[in-house]
């Protein structure tokens, strides 16, 4: 028998006898606080959102059913230990059970689609997850690195920086000898698309059993049992960043040799259904017409969920280690730490080895691992960390927030988890003498902080937003903006084929040469950028950064089906793209942060209550309710929300 308990920000607290109880009861509580989410991460999953949302869907399903979810969710549900499906299933059961007791028209987005969630299967929590991480690899960098290769030759080296686009993430953790307390401290915080609910789910899953105990709480994905990515169990506390791992191969693919093939239809609310070719070749899944993809997933049919009930149960930096050896997709960086004082990083999940024709002939047989001394730290920023980042991949982020993050931990022996709260709201913009030497003096009074409130941050936005809408307009760009046929790919790759972004993030690369005397693409970039100036200040506006940067949290139901459920205000954030303070803008394009952020967490070693959590919207889905949004103010203005453990100041439900 579990019990359900919620402390002020609706933050479900689990506790149960037995563990494949607390899964039940995780999954009931899911429904009851993600219901509508939960179907369209199912529909995401099996490629049937066009059938309730329509055409726009439609590129989504195509994607997702020629790379084969549903099937590789299947073969790794099977691959996975019977205790693992046991748990993985209880959880489903609880789902289903919850979903079947809904009352009809109770949910908002579902009445107005006119439909009811479907059913889960044992698997769906497999699919679902791996439906996320479809394009979290390099998949679409490659497809943009093709075309702008193709249209700039060889001066394409002018647009490189190193910026994994679907993801990134922060984290870090000092070891006891830089603490106040005498133990660790890990910080750290995610980025996605910030969307409304939330893609992290706040949780505690406590088990009550002798024999099994344990009281973990953390960030789940929607959807999925048990706690991933970062949790505290008490004893330990884990966190991760993507490790920027090549695990995905495209390859040209003529389909002249296939392994299988068959044809789905996919439904698409009001129009004609749509016929997909899903194909298997001797190079891959055929994930467009011509392009094949290789996939770690696919090829060992498994995910990694064996992981789950490891970490759970874990009491040491040696358990949480020893469980993740079961990874296997998305490859992670990790971070952990525990109260003996171990403080560790390594590489999580399955990478391929190749020989010299680009054959896959194995897999990394040792993660990288180093233990970090007690008057140590350690930082990921899913930045080139040197010979260990070769061996796994080629493309990383860009080196500011991982740069700056050592610069905050550096020298310091009495860290407290108010620091790593401060660390989290540094916006101090490491790219900004690079762009402003273009204009000598005019940006001299900008101490290069994005902060919400300033002035000059806003001026500096403006300018570069206006830069980059001159460069965009250099005929040499021309074929980016509208691509030959060859280069032509699917809605759902449009993030990262995006042009003006694309020049925007090259921005501080092209000032650099400019400054250094070169002409990239032959441009005139010094010019741009001294009428890029004068546009702005002939404009004279004394707007602050907050005024234009604000939250815009993705509702996908609502955006797809253009409603708006949530009516959430528009709050002013500091940060930006390379901050620390991760709240993405995109010059010449918006101004709003729609990615970023999606979770912020301090794990302190020495006492559990003293560190502190939070998400950008809140706990609950549903439109009205106190706590679908009750956490965005504490997010915006960078604050955590406080761990409660004891279950005394929790109310049962």
């Amino acid at each position: 028998m579990a019990r359900l308990y919620r402390d002020a920000f609706g933050i479900p607290h689990l506790r149960a006898g037995s563990v494949l109880d607390l899964a039940h009861a995780q999954g009931r509580v899911t429904v009851a606080d993600r219901v509508w989410q939960l179907e369209w991460l199912r529909r995401r999953a099996t490629g049937t959102s066009a059938e309730v949302v329509g055409e726009a869907a439609v590129s989504w399903d195509r994607f997702s059913r020629r790379m084969r979810t549903v099937e590789t969710a299947q073969r790794a549900f099977a691959a996975c230990t019977e205790e693992t499906q046991r748990f993985v299933t209880s959880y489903v059961d609880g789902v289903n059970e919850a979903l079947a007791e809904l009352p009809s028209g109770a949910v908002p987005e579902l009445a107005d689609l006119d439909i009811e969630p479907g059913e889960w299967e044992p698997w769906t929590p497999l699919a679902t997850f791996l439906a996320q991480h479809l394009l979290f690899a390099n998949l679409g960098g490659v497809l943009w690195k093709r075309l702008a290769s193709d249209v700039l030759g060889d001066d394409v080296r002018y647009l490189s920086h190193q910026d994994p686009t679907a993801s990134g993430s922060n984290a870090w953790a000092a070891a006891g000898g830089r603490t106040a307390s005498g133990l660790p401290l890990i910080g750290g915080d995610p980025h996605r698309i910030i969307e409304q609910p939330g893609v992290y789910q706040q949780v505690r899953l406590a088990c009550e059993d002798p024999e099994d105990s344990f009281d973990v709480l953390g960030y789940t994905f929607v959807g999925v049992p048990g706690v991933q990515h970062f949790a505290h169990a008490g004893e330990v506390a884990w966190a991760i960043t993507n490790a920027c791992a090549d695990y995905q191969d495209v390859v040209d693919d003529d389909g002249s040799d296939v392994v299988e093939q068959h044809t789905e239809t996919i439904g698409v609310l009001g129009a004609d259904p749509v016929e997909v070719d899903v194909v298997q070749t001797s190079r891959g899944l055929v994930f467009e017409d011509g392009l094949a993809v290789r996939t770690t997933s696919w090829e060992l049919g498994e995910l990694g969920f064996d992981a789950i009930l490891g970490l759970l149960r874990a009491r040491s930096v040696d358990d949480v280690d020893r469980a993740l050896d079961a990874w296997v997709e998305p490859v992670n960086n990790a971070v952990i730490a525990d109260r003996a004082g171990a403080v560790r990083y390594r590489i999580a999940g399955r990478v391929p080895v190749r020989d010299e024709t680009g054959a896959w002939v194995g897999w990394l047989a040792e993660p990288n691992r180093a233990d970090v001394p007690a008057d140590g730290h350690v930082v990921t920023a899913n930045e080139w960390r040197g010979p260990e980042s070769d061996a796994i991949g080629s493309v990383f982020a860009a080196p500011y927030r991982a740069d700056r993050l050592h610069a905050l931990l550096d020298g310091r022996t009495d860290l407290t988890c108010d620091d790593f709260v401060a660390f989290h709201n540094d916006a101090l913009l490491q790219t900004v003498p690079m762009v402003t030497a273009l204009v000598p003096g005019a940006f001299d009074d900008f101490d290069g902080v994005m902060d919400a409130g300033s002035e000059e941050a806003a001026r500096y936005a403006a300018f570069r937003s206006a830069l980059v809408r001159r460069l965009c307009e250099e005929p040499v760009f021309a074929d980016l903006f509208e691509p030959p046929a060859e280069h032509r790919h699917e809605e759902v790759f449009a993030p990262w084929l995006g042009a003006t972004y694309r020049i925007g993030l090259a921005l501080p690369r092209l000032a650099n040469e400019t400054v250094a005397g070169h002409r990239p693409f032959g441009i005139d970039v010094a010019a741009h950028a001294r009428a890029a100036l004068a546009e702005v200040d002939a404009e004279g506006a004394s707007a602050t950064w907050g005024d234009t940067h604000v939250t815009d949290p993705v509702h996908w139901f609502g955006l797809l089906t253009d409603r708006d459920y949530d009516e959430l205000p528009r709050l002013p954030v500091s940060g930006d793209a390379d901050c620390v303070r991760c709240c993405v803008s995109y010059p010449a394009m918006t101004d709003e942060c729609s990615r970023g952020s999606v979770a912020r967490y301090v794990w302190d070693l020495a006492d559990r209550t003293a560190g502190g959590w939070v998400v950008p919207v809140g706990a609950s889905a549903l439109p009205g309710d106190p706590h679908h949004h009750d956490q965005l103010p504490l997010w915006a203005a960078g604050e955590l929300a406080p761990i409660v453990t004891d279950w005394d100041r929790l109310t049962e439900v």
